[in-house]
């Protein structure tokens, strides 16, 4: 559509900050409608589906300008921004993994856009630059999101991604040499770097006619191999089922690179389990043996092998997870032996190393590392500093210790060092952040009760000594879905509102797996209300406990978590004082039509069949917003790449909200540029947050104080 076709007619809203007043762009109607199963229901802002059109972007840039038009009046933003660059300016390092002798980690110097890959030689070794994605694009924005390397260390490859986008382009480099190859690999999604000799196995989707977008294509996920030095048109196809093309087909390799796995999922038909496949190269037989044959109910992964014994972990029959062992001479089902019995906490994942297993149960949403040996028997737990969360706990059969990370809302990421033999632990590498002492905040565990009874649980951080007096400030946060834990974390970000005073509040709501597969089930298709009922009992707890009132009490969730946002501001909007969704799952009625969408379909049902239509419109956060309702000021963010969430969700529900609501709080909508489903750099996360955090203050009716 030419621009001088563009219509926009600006609205004059009186704001209640009597700075300045809103001018929302009226967003233009069409009369679309479909049919639901004998239901009308009306989409006039279809339009703004398309993200490329002349138009939506003539709409992007007018809805940016009232956004920023309005976060420009607030005095104290930029000082919150300063504040945030300070305590984000301290060296962050990972954890180092070992290959051959080499360790690989990651290190920003504090304010780098993209942390660097580096090793050393041995741990003591000279600091050797890898890889600077910094110096990758002009403005910071392309991530190495993956790095892998072969078996002896020679090659590596990379992962880019550009402007936050999901899809990714593979590069090799020659470890000797410090120069990339000739080798180029795009169209890549979803995929793994899967090492076997002299190449690796990759999933991609099939290249597409020139000028269709990429958001279009993500059907019919291929595996590949391909060899080191070869081009892309030579890679060889070992794996693809055009009969399904909404299935995942992801590849990986065991660490002696005697099996090829193959994970097949096919949540898009509602499975929310996988298939696993396995070639044995030391069989005689090369075709693909299925331990799982098809995509059901139950998850199965690989953990490791002994020889011919393959350690599984699944949730079949065990709600929180076991470990089984196949035989790669038999690997049927029906042989499978039990490994490690089901406990009464979930198993969040289990790792190898140095001949033994480590696996992480959460025991009342914190992390605890059990070990076993390679035969099942029990070794003990790893002593951990108290409550919060581990990664790390994986590397090579030969090694002699691990590396983990822990952390924890007042706990900085912190490397231990782990010796096998001893069975001890020692710092490697702690963090200091500038002006922060720990011992001036606590963090606290509360369950509180649901609508229904359930007894919810939820960490509440904030300084010592704080006035339960109804009036501090405090910002809640939860996802609930997917069967993703909100475990304890620190982040720098945070620690700015909890130095003004703030509380910050992360509910673990049914949907999430902090309690295992049936807190999962319980907040999922026709039961997703439960996810909302908690939330907004969460809220509720917070009030009565004294800890704020609902004007001063800001709500947040990203993705599945925005989606939440939006629901419970329809059904509580008293309760809230500022909602914050970002990248949020707005439509639930089309969600499943735009990029990957359908494989959300286990978690949310689809409005194409009759018997989830009706829950999925009665929450939908477009479908319900409703004249006469006083909704909170809200800030929704979205961006420009989000090739996953795609903006659609964020325009359309924006466009509605500010037609239908005739009050007086703002309702804005933030979109970024060079971003996806989040940041795509440092300095861009940076000032999102730094907008968030003064626009909730703001709206409280509070003025932080900045040294």
């Amino acid at each position: 559509m030419r621009s001088k076709n563009i219509i926009i007619v600006l609205l004059t809203l009186v704001s209640l900050d009597g700075l300045a007043q809103l001018n929302y762009p009226e967003t233009r109607k069409t009369d679309t409608k479909e049919d639901y199963h004998g239901i009308a229901v009306e989409d006039p802002y279809r339009w703004l589906e398309d993200d490329n059109s002349e138009e939506t972007r003539a709409w992007v840039k007018e809805q940016n300008k009232v956004t920023f038009s309005h976060l420009d009046k607030i005095s104290f933003r930029e000082d919150w921004k300063k504040r945030m660059l300070e305590v984000s300016n301290y060296e962050k390092t990972t954890a180092p993994n070992r290959k051959g002798e080499y360790y690989y980690y990651y290190r920003n110097n504090g304010l780098q856009n993209q942390s660097v890959l580096y090793r050393r030689k041995g741990l003591t070794g000279a600091e050797q630059l890898v890889i600077d994605p910094n110096k990758l694009s002009a403005d910071g924005t392309t991530r190495m999101t993956s790095f892998s390397l072969s078996k002896n260390g020679r090659y590596a490859v990379y992962a880019l991604s550009k402007g936050g986008s999901d899809w990714q382009s593979y590069r090799v480099r020659d470890l000797q040499t410090g120069k990339d190859l000739a080798d180029q690999l795009e169209w890549v999604k979803v995929s793994g770097i899967a090492w076997q000799g002299n190449g690796f196995y990759y999933s991609r989707y099939p290249a597409t006619e020139k000028g269709k977008e990429l958001s279009t294509r993500n059907e019919n996920h291929q595996v590949y191999y391909h060899k080191i030095g070869s081009s892309q048109k030579a890679d060889q196809l070992i794996y693809e089922d055009a009969a399904n093309p909404q299935r995942f087909h992801i590849a990986s390799t065991s660490e002696d690179e005697r099996f090829l796995i193959l994970n097949i999922s096919d949540r898009g038909k509602g499975f929310q389990g996988n298939a696993l496949w396995i070639k044995d190269s030391k069989s005689a037989d090369k075709n693909w043996k299925p331990l799982v044959k098809e995509p059901g109910q139950y998850l199965y992964s690989w953990i490791d092998n002994f020889n011919d014994r393959i350690i599984l972990r699944t949730n079949d029959k065990a709600p929180n997870y076991k470990l089984v062992v196949a035989n790669a001479k038999n690997p049927d089902l029906a042989a499978w032996e039990p490994f490690v019995e089901e406990r009464n906490y979930p198993m969040q994942g289990a790792g190898s190393g140095g001949g033994k297993l480590f696996l992480n149960y959460l025991e009342n949403i914190s992390s605890h590392i059990y070990i076993v040996n390679s035969d099942g028997t029990p070794e003990g737990e790893v002593n951990l500093p108290g409550i919060g969360s581990v990664s790390g706990f994986d590397g090579n059969m030969d090694d002699k210790d691990l590396f983990y990370t822990f952390s924890s809302y007042t706990y900085p990421p912190t490397i231990f060092r782990y010796d096998i033999a001893t069975e001890k632990s020692s710092v490697f590498k702690a963090p200091t952040i500038p002006s922060y002492d720990p011992k001036a905040y606590e963090t606290k565990q509360v369950f509180y009760p649901s609508k229904d009874g359930t007894r919810v649980p939820m960490f509440i951080t904030h300084k010592k000594g704080i006035e339960l007096n109804g009036e501090n400030p405090v910002l809640l946060y939860a996802y609930g879905g997917f069967n993703i834990s909100m475990t304890p974390g620190f982040s720098a970000v945070n620690l700015t509102w909890l130095e003004q005073g703030g509380v910050y509040a992360v509910a673990n709501l049914r949907g999430g797996s902090e309690l295992g597969e049936k807190w999962h089930e319980a907040g999922m298709l026709e039961k997703k209300q439960n996810v909302f009922d908690d939330f907004i009992a969460a809220a509720e707890y917070l009030v009565s406990q004294k800890y704020t009132n609902p004007k001063k009490l800001a709500i947040q969730g990203g993705s599945n978590g925005a989606l939440l946002i939006g629901a419970v501001i329809n059904q509580r909007p008293d309760l809230f004082g500022v909602a914050i969704p970002q990248v949020g799952v707005m439509d639930m009625l089309r969600y499943q039509k735009f990029t990957i969408g359908w494989n959300w379909i286990a978690e949310y049902g689809s409005s194409e069949k009759p018997e989830h239509f009706p829950f999925l419109y009665k929450y939908s956060p477009i479908h319900n917003i409703r004249e006469g309702i006083a909704y909170p000021p809200t800030i929704i963010t979205t961006a420009d790449h989000d090739d996953r969430v795609v903006p659609a969700h964020s325009f359309k529900y924006a466009a509605t909200l500010q037609e239908k609501y005739k009050g007086e709080n703002p309702v804005i909508i933030r979109i970024d540029t060079n971003s996806g489903h989040g940041a795509s750099n440092l300095s861009k996360s940076i000032e999102l947050y730094a907008d968030l955090m003064s626009f909730a203050f703001y709206h409280m009716g509070l003025t932080p104080k900045f040294n």
